[in-house]
């Protein structure tokens, strides 16, 4: 019960016991007063008639008295009039029975009034003639006191309304500050730093609101001191000081977890970038002007990386820099090559650099399995000849090795997704997400979509969603997952839960993001409970718009996650923003987990540390050895996902 219900209700009972006690006193006082009435006008009337009767005794005139008794006994409250002689012999007797109109008899009966009965002597001369008796009749009394009790019950309880309204209103107007404290603690909760700039006037709620205040600010340094120091763990590890890009340990921590995942294009391209002259530079100018080139190219080189997505980009050594891209494929290389020679000529234009000869880019592209030290070293003779070819000048090499199962043309791509689409040759693979410390425990189950091809191979989403998102046909494939995943029922997939991911491009077309919040809305209570996850660095990008669909889906019970977490290098303010329900810490960091003084471990830990004080579950994707999962079993973590659990099956079995 809330403290103002308990006032108000407290207010009330003090009210009820003071109506009472004034109730009952203005009651017993009524009631003493009405009895002594009631003896008065018995005393005055038996008084009065045997006086008057007196001068007919002398007589024994008792039709005359007769007369005199009847005329006072039919025009007063009298329930008896009687006259007797010396004797006690009755000679005249009137007698009323009480019958009392207007008032209920449970009234009479709980309130007695004993009228007593009077008598005065009837005199003849000097001597006594005879006695008359007289008693009041109560119903006047009963009638003016039930009359009495009434008005006061309808004044208290009128007073007693106007004293609930008002109160209720003044204890809202004192109470109030309460209200904005609670609503300051459920915001602290949340991460939420407000603080109460009005001072209620009352010195007790004056001292709470300043208290949460105080403690409110404390928070917010302590939670700003938890971030910093996470950063700071994450930009010594992974980030290189000068030019605030990833290091060479980034680089290669990256690119070898996107080359292990299995469900992954297996294509892209690999550049080196070298700054010419930099050690003449520094020579001649100093070292400020050539950290000054390094800082400018690096910025360059980012403004480049923005045009392609899941960019890995790191400050290698000295003036060479390394740009992973993943999912494009080999007809893409030059473009990509010619773009950042054509973004590195800008360091010249500002005279940043000894001559015009700024560099020079070496371009390896992959279309099949490979190593990152293949790669290196085939970039790095690419470079060579680039270097070879002339000032600012681009060399492409490719891994000559072929494979035949996957498409390798533009319009291939093509065809193999209208086909798909068309026919709907699309079915679902299901792994479990497992808690960390009880493996038979499932948080929920992410769904994973593979195209039939026509010779029944499947191809992973790894392999066909990066063509999908360039070819403009990611969110027609979403659409036919998100159909498929609509029609399972919880008892026949095992799980109350599943995760489908998602890409952020899908919810900037207007109709696909109507038809998903009707179906959420419709979808029926034996269908399980959808999280969309949404890769980390797509929905840095679409902040606001992931934000207003979190808002929309969690209603009916759904969630929003974090895939590949850790995969950018986005502030970690953003979670404070975007409040997602879990991440998924990326391969890359797990994959590092290897002793009790990694950096990767430190890293993982701060990071539990502040997701966790958002209330944001964590979860580790990639584990495959037991050693990495009893890292992570140490480092707190909520759940697992990988080969060490199990492996992608296919839905449609199970069912």
């Amino acid at each position: 019960m809330t403290l103002y219900r308990q006032l108000v209700i407290f207010t009330l009972v003090l009210f009820l016991i003071l109506f009472t006690g004034t109730l009952l006193v203005k009651f017993e006082s009524t009631r003493s007063f009405l009895m002594d009435q009631l003896e008065s006008h018995a005393q005055d009337t038996a008084t009065s008639l045997g006086v008057s009767i007196s001068q007919y005794s002398t007589e024994n005139d008792l039709p005359a008295i007769e007369s005199m008794i009847n005329a006072v006994f039919d025009r007063g409250y009298y329930r008896i009039v009687r006259y007797t002689d010396t004797n006690g012999n009755i000679l005249i007797d009137r007698a009323l029975d009480v019958t009392i109109e207007n008032v209920p008899q449970w009234f009479i009966s709980l309130v007695p009034l004993k009228t007593p009965e009077i008598s005065a002597k009837v005199m003849s001369g000097w001597n006594q003639a005879g006695t008359i008796y007289v008693k009041s009749h109560p119903g006047y009394a009963y009638k003016t006191l039930w009359e009495n009790v009434v008005r006061m019950t309808l004044w208290f309880l009128v007073c007693g309304i106007a004293v609930l309204f008002a109160g209720g209103f003044g204890l809202r107007l004192l109470l109030k500050p309460l209200s904005l404290v609670e609503r300051q603690a459920d915001a602290l909760c949340k991460k939420k730093y407000e603080i109460q700039k009005y001072l209620p006037k009352t010195k007790e709620l004056r001292r709470v609101v300043e208290a949460m205040n105080r403690m409110t600010g404390k928070v917010k340094v302590m939670f700003d001191e938890q971030v910093a120091i996470t950063e700071g763990l994450r930009k010594h590890a992974y980030h290189d000081s000068l030019t605030g890009l990833g290091n060479r340990r980034y680089f290669e921590s990256q690119i070898n977890a996107r080359l292990d995942r299995q469900d992954s294009t297996t294509q892209g391209i690999l550049m080196l970038v070298q700054i010419n002259d930099l050690h003449a530079l520094n020579q001649q100018k100093g070292f400020q002007a050539g950290d000054e080139l390094l800082k400018r190219a690096g910025v360059l080189l980012q403004e480049a990386a923005k045009k392609h997505a899941n960019v890995t980009l790191a400050r290698l050594t000295g003036g060479d820099f390394g740009i992973f891209v993943p999912d494009v494929s080999s007809w893409d290389a030059e473009a990509i090559a010619e773009a950042v020679c054509a973004e590195m000529n800008q360091l010249a234009v500002e005279q940043l650099t000894l001559t015009d000869n700024v560099g020079h880019v070496g371009v390896v592209c992959y279309e099949n399995f490979t190593r990152l030290e293949r790669l290196l070293s085939e970039a790095d003779l690419a470079l060579r000849s680039a270097q070879q070819a002339g000032p600012n000048k681009c060399e492409v090499r490719a891994v000559t090795d072929e494979t035949e199962e996957i498409p390798l043309g533009r319009q291939q791509w093509k065809n193999i997704l209208d086909q798909a689409l068309a026919q709907r040759k699309i079915t679902l693979f299901a792994q479990n997400v497992v808690n960390t410390h009880d493996s038979d425990k499932i948080i929920h189950r992410e769904l994973f979509a593979r195209i039939i091809q026509e010779d029944g191979n499947l191809l992973s989403a790894g392999l066909f969603m990066p063509f999908a998102e360039h070819l403009h046909l990611v969110s027609y494939l979403d659409r036919i997952v998100l159909e498929e995943v609509m029609q399972l029922d919880v008892a026949s997939i095992g799980a109350d839960r599943v995760a489908v991911n998602m890409s952020p491009a899908s919810l900037q077309n207007d109709s696909l993001r109507r038809w998903l919040l009707d179906k959420i809305e419709r979808l029926p209570k034996k269908a399980p409970r959808v999280n969309f996850e949404f890769p980390e660095f797509g929905a840095v990008q679409h902040l606001d718009r992931i934000k207003e669909f979190s808002s929309a889906v969690r209603k009916y019970g759904h969630l929003v996650g974090l895939d590949h977490y850790g995969q950018g290098f986005s502030h970690l303010g953003y979670l404070k923003s975007l409040r997602p329900d879990y991440v998924k810490i990326d391969r890359a960091y797990t994959v590092e987990l290897k002793d009790e003084e990694s950096d990767s471990r430190f890293f993982i830990g701060a990071l539990c540390s502040v997701a966790h004080s958002l209330d944001i579950t964590v979860i580790a994707e990639g584990v495959e050895t037991e050693q990495q999962w009893e890292h992570l079993k140490k480092l707190n973590l909520d759940a697992i996902q990988g080969y060490i659990i199990d492996r992608p099956k296919p839905l449609i079995n199970e069912i």
